[in-house]
């Protein structure tokens, strides 16, 4: 496989698993790992990922599901073409596919009800807030840029199908919003659970699963701490990554 200028190929400790990423890019961290084993993706859905970027989250359920398909998209054309060469990189193809546009106009890019499953891995933090790198790819990964908050659950809304589920990962600090703009979508919150780096640490990230056009009634799971004192990955955590021997 062929690279192009500051690019790299990383494995993933998966199933041989590899990804290209480019160093001046947004590269994908710890919080996409923990998205795609907490997605509860059942045998033959077919599957959206928003915000995709470089593709990591659809290539990890490739490996960790039985989904018939799964779809990304990503504003970024740049990042499209890096993600459909990871794509060819691991004999994916026929799995995993993705899309350029902007989810803001999601009804140009699939049809509504079609996806039984969606995740999104959004920017994090509003326009107005924080440090914002020059470079616009990873401002627009970071900050509210190209699509806010509730631009991503309504365009999760459009795409699932009644009875369908979001997962996503956001920063703790948001937990309010996201559970206002999943409703006031229709999309009930049924599962949350909080991540800290480490026991004696507040949380700074949650994982939450909403079910569309759900009843009320949400479970909160024991918390996830992804290192333990001795500053090596916890069992939990790897677990949920699939690989006992992660270090």
């Amino acid at each position: 496989m062929e690279l192009k200028k500051f690019e790299r190929i990383d494995d993933l400790n998966l199933d041989g698993l590899q990804i290209i990423q480019n160093k001046n890019h947004f590269c994908f961290g710890t919080d996409a790992v923990l998205l795609a084993s907490y997605a509860d993706i059942k045998p033959n859905m077919q599957v959206l990922d928003l915000c995709t970027g470089n593709g990591i989250i659809p290539i990890l359920l490739a490996a960790k599901t039985k989904a018939a398909h799964i779809t990304g998209i990503e504003f970024f054309e740049e990042h499209v073409q890096m993600a459909k060469r990871s794509v060819l990189l691991n004999g994916l193809q026929e799995k995993v596919d993705f899309l350029t546009g902007d989810i803001k106009e999601i009804r140009s890019l699939v049809s509504c009800g079609s996806f039984d499953y969606v995740t999104v891995n959004p920017p994090y933090k509003p326009l107005q807030s924080g440090f914002q790198n020059q470079n616009d790819l990873k401002t627009a990964a970071r900050h509210e840029l190209l699509c806010t908050l509730e631009d991503v659950i309504k365009a999760a809304r459009f795409a699932l199908r009644s009875g369908g589920r979001l997962a996503m990962v956001h920063r703790a600090d948001r937990l309010a919003e996201v559970i206002c703009f999943m409703r006031k979508n229709r999309i009930e919150p049924k599962k949350l659970t909080m991540i800290s780096a480490r026991k004696e640490e507040k949380p700074k990230l949650i994982l939450i699963e909403g079910l569309s056009d759900g009843g009320t009634g949400i479970m909160i799971t024991a918390p996830l701490f992804i290192y333990g004192d001795d500053g090596k990955y916890t069992k939990q955590f790897r677990e949920i990554y699939g690989k006992e021997d992660i270090q």
